[in-house]
Parts: C-alpha cells; structure tokens; sequence
C-alpha cells in the first residue's frame, strides 16, 4: 500500500523493492551508456511532469488539510502518473509522433526509482495521501511476531482522520462484540 504500511513483511516488502531496484540499475546503466544521446531538455521534462501532475498537487493538499482526508481526484492522479501502463503509453505515442529516443528512459527510471528506492506504490484510498502508519498494519506485525518498521519520515505520525470507512453505528458494535 505505502512505505509506511505494505501490508506485507517488511522482508517480502524488500524483495518487492528489489525488483524495481533491478529495473533502476538497468535504466541507470542505459542512460549512462547513452549520455551523449540523451536529449535532456526532453528527458527532464519527461522526468519531471510524472510529479508535477500527479505528486506535487497531492502533497500539497495533504500538508494543508492537516492530516484530513484529501480529494481522491489526488490519488487517481497519482496512480495514473506513475502507473508503468500509462507511461509506457506516453512513450508509445512519442515514439509514434516524434521518435525513439533514449530521453524516454527517464520514465522507467523514475518509476523504478520511485519503488525501489523510496517504496513508493499506488496510493489507495484507504490511506492518508502521505505515508502514516496504520495501527491495523502494526498488529498485524505484533500478531505474526515481526518487529515494526522505522516510521516513514514524519516527525510524527498524525492519526488519520476519516480515511478509514466508519461502519454504521449498530454493525460497528456488533463487529466489536464478535471481536470479544
């Protein structure tokens, strides 16, 4: 789900980064080897429109909202930007109306980048914008004997309000009760 909450141990969870670390070494080795061919006026922009569109906004609507649930327009916007599909349509269609060129590496390599280094995924709506860690995802680790993660990079971690679906009131006690 995010760096703060996987929702898989945090051993699997390294392995899943690892694989996208894979892709990032091969993207870095090919835009070294082709440094001299790299058009980067285009590669930045390429590099950078992914989080100009589909980060930044984002961002900056969860630090204002102060911990509050933000518009999912945010998250659709995120996943879209930094789906592997949606950028290995954009490199379709440049390859289509202006060519192949090795500038269009910047998009696996940010994307790669993106979860191997940072453990960056799709966001869900479930969750703050942000990484906040969950107490579900926290017992779930005390519950299979797995120590807990370092936090994600927040002075705190702030509670988050109203991301998680409340049940009505009669079936959330009912579901309290079951849990005794």
């Amino acid at each position: 789900m995010d760096q703060a909450n996987p929702f898989e141990t945090p051993k699997t969870f390294s392995l899943h980064r690892a694989e996208y670390l894979v892709g990032f070494a091969v993207t870095t080795g090919l835009l070294i080897a082709h440094l001299g061919e790299i058009r980067w006026i285009p590669a930045v922009a390429l590099f950078l429109y992914i989080d100009l569109i589909g980060y930044i906004p984002g961002a900056i609507a969860f630090k204002r909202s102060g911990g509050k649930p933000i518009s999912k327009v945010y998250y659709v916007l995120y996943n879209v930007m930094h789906s592997l599909i949606t950028q290995a349509a954009v490199a379709a269609l440049w390859c289509w109306l202006i060519g192949p060129e090795w500038a269009l590496l910047v998009l696996p390599f940010h994307l790669f980048g993106d979860r191997g280094l940072f453990g960056n995924f799709m966001k869900s709506f479930a969750l703050p914008f942000e990484p906040v860690r969950q107490s579900g995802y926290l017992r779930l680790l005390d519950d299979l004997g797995i120590a807990h993660p370092k936090p994600a990079g927040h002075t705190h971690d702030p509670e988050p309000v109203g991301h998680v679906v409340k049940l009505p009131q009669p079936a959330a006690r009912a579901r309290e009760e079951a849990l005794r």
